[in-house]
């Protein structure tokens, strides 16, 4: 927990003259003018404050460098502006977990005091930025100190005093934002009528609920967030406590048991065999391989303690698994004949990236398949390589409904300790950039002459001493990344949208139409004809559920479910009954029709 008192008395060195406001805790500027509106003991002359943080474009070996600006509440702080002025490239808002991991604070509490909190080995590399805007006048400045239930008031002095007291702080300027437009005010909302006093303000509870749990960032406006937002909040990740570590929940783990499915078949069909090594590699194996291990080096994460004792030797815990399996192979392959040997593992492994991790996209843990093949020739190595990339290509296109071609990777960009790396690649038009979905790698004999992989040379003459032959290796690796892609190409504003192949519920059916006047016999009809619709359905091989919650409206329902990317919608009321129809909408186009009852299992299908 941040240590408020200590700032204070360091505040009041510096010309803080009156204690904090307590009020209750908010999470934004309206919320907070509103808590300050009851407050007493206020200067009669203040102005409210945005603290943003800002993560540059950098190369994945550069330590973060964040942006800290400070601005008047009315100002607009153009990140493209902000850029130009610091000659940086691509700024976006920092997610919770560079506040949290730099800043040690969230999201609501951010405040220039938070530059106290830095760590040495960062602090360099933070830059400030403050609005000139806030620095004139006589009126006392409002920020969190370090938490959202309470406001302190300085004057620019003290603020000036404050970053420059910050131990190792090198970068900070001052930027006229006078040039951007005011941010229009917030509108008041206007006062609900007296009459009908129940049902108004159970339309309000309603929409307010809906506002929270809905996606508050649009696409277009900060890619970034919203794509946080939805990852979150359709219940695909829960977030955890080990900064950069994520709980894959039901939702998304069918998502990736559907790709394992598909891609298991794939590869049986080929001919490789699924087997499991431990995560643990000594320190001694994982050096042999030099040029290999120093790609991962800063990622690589170190057991050197077992309950109070200190371990002899470190031990890894893989980024990858090539230094693990491959001594093995080594005993394994004793002929020609032992060859090919081809064998893939489903596991997690551990990369302690910091700079900057996204769900699914960049995490500490994640999960992967990883294939590991060792053949006699060059040429059916660079056969495999090349298959199993197509194999990719259709994960992506025939499950995940994603267009990627198929590529080779550039000499910096390969793989270490490879020859040839090959890539499937998607596109994101709402960044205008392409992403990696997954490699396949001809090895080359590199490994096999790390790790003695080797067996005589069948072409020797009979008697003679045969000479040895290093195996040609491929790898391959394919992870959870693959639902991040999905979902920045076909999610919205409302939230998740799933392909109907990977969805878990592919059909929620609601029932409709049921007010105060609906008896409690056409209530349960309603409801019987939706779980007649769930069962014929889940017959024909649709996984459809009926969502029979009495305590929320179908407004609700409608929202939750478009939220978590169910592809269609059956509703089903009154006149529908009468009428044997029921009405469709898909998620993905909003497009509804009215469907015959007795052509639903061969219309619904269809339509997916």
């Amino acid at each position: 927990m941040a240590d408020t008192s200590a700032l204070v008395s360091k505040l009041s060195s510096l010309g803080l003259k009156d204690s904090p406001v307590e009020h209750v805790a908010v999470e934004n500027n309206e919320q907070w003018a509103e808590a300050l509106a009851t407050a007493s003991g206020l200067p009669s002359n203040y102005v409210l404050t945005k603290t943003l943080v800002f993560k540059p474009k950098q190369p994945k070996s550069e330590p973060i460098a964040p942006i800290v600006v400070v601005i008047k509440e009315t100002t607009t702080a153009s990140s493209k502006a902000i850029g130009t002025e610091l000659k940086l490239k691509d700024l976006r808002l920092a997610n919770e977990d560079v506040l949290k991991d730099v800043f040690q604070t969230a999201r609501g509490s951010v405040s220039p005091f938070a530059l106290g909190q830095v760590p040495q080995e960062h602090i360099g590399n933070v830059r400030v930025v403050i609005d000139k805007a806030l620095l004139t006048g006589d009126a006392q400045i409002a920020f969190h100190p370090l938490n959202s239930s309470q406001t302190v008031f300085v004057d620019s002095a003290a603020l000036k005093a404050y970053i420059a007291s910050v131990e190792g702080l090198q970068h900070v300027v001052e930027m006229d934002f006078t040039a951007e437009p005011a941010a229009a005010p917030v509108p008041k909302p206007a006062a609900k009528p007296a009459a009908k006093k129940s049902s108004a303000a159970a339309k309000t509870e309603d929409t307010a609920g809906l506002n929270k749990l809905g996606i508050q960032t649009p696409k277009s406006v900060d890619f970034s967030e919203w794509y946080t937002e939805v990852v979150l909040k359709s219940e695909l990740l829960s977030r955890y406590d080990v900064s950069g570590c994520y709980i894959v929940r039901p939702r998304a783990y069918f998502v990736w048991q559907q790709i394992q499915e598909f891609f298991d078949a794939g590869i049986k069909g080929m001919g490789v065999k699924n087997c499991y090594f431990p995560m643990f590699v000594s320190s001694q194996v994982l050096e042999r391989e030099k040029d290999h291990i120093e790609g991962f080096a800063p990622e690589v994460a170190w057991v050197t303690r077992a309950g109070s004792k200190e371990l002899n030797e470190p031990l890894a815990i893989r980024p990858t698994s090539e230094t693990v399996m491959y001594p093995y192979f080594g005993d394994w392959i004793r002929s020609h004949r032992d060859l090919p040997l081809r064998l893939n593992q489903w596991c997690s492994v551990v990369r302690w990236e910091f700079k900057n991790p996204q769900p699914f996209l960049r995490t500490r843990e994640f999960l992967w398949q990883e294939g590991h093949c060792a053949y006699f020739g060059k040429e059916q190595a660079m056969r495999e390589t090349l298959e199993v990339l197509t194999l990719y290509r259709r994960v992506y296109e025939e499950l995940l409904a994603v267009p990627v071609i198929e590529g080779e990777k550039s000499e910096k960009e390969k793989f270490a300790g490879g020859v040839t790396t090959t890539t499937v690649e998607g596109f994101i038009p709402d960044t205008g950039r392409g992403i990696q979905g997954g490699t396949s790698h001809y090895l080359g004999q590199n490994f096999s002459k790390m790790f003695n992989v080797v067996v005589e040379d069948p072409a020797s003459e009979a008697g003679a001493e045969r000479a040895k032959l290093y195996v040609h290796q491929a790898s391959w690796g394919l992870s959870t990344r693959t639902i991040g892609v999905m979902v920045m190409l076909h999610s919205d504003d409302k939230g998740l949208v799933l392909p109907p192949r990977v969805a878990e519920t592919q059909v929620i059916i609601v029932p409709c139409g049921v007010n105060a006047k609906t008896t409690s016999e056409q209530r349960a009809a309603i409801n019987d004809a939706c779980l007649s619709v769930e069962a014929r359905l889940r017959i024909v091989g649709v996984r459809a559920e009926a969502d029979l919650r009495d305590d929320k409206t179908p407004a609700f329902k409608f929202n939750h479910w478009e939220l978590r990317g169910v592809p269609i919608r059956i509703e089903i009321g009154p006149k529908d009954l009468e009428s044997h129809i029921v009405t469709t909408i898909r998620r993905d186009t909003g497009a509804r029709d009215a469907v015959q009852t007795d052509a639903l299992e061969t219309t619904v299908p269809l339509m997916m």
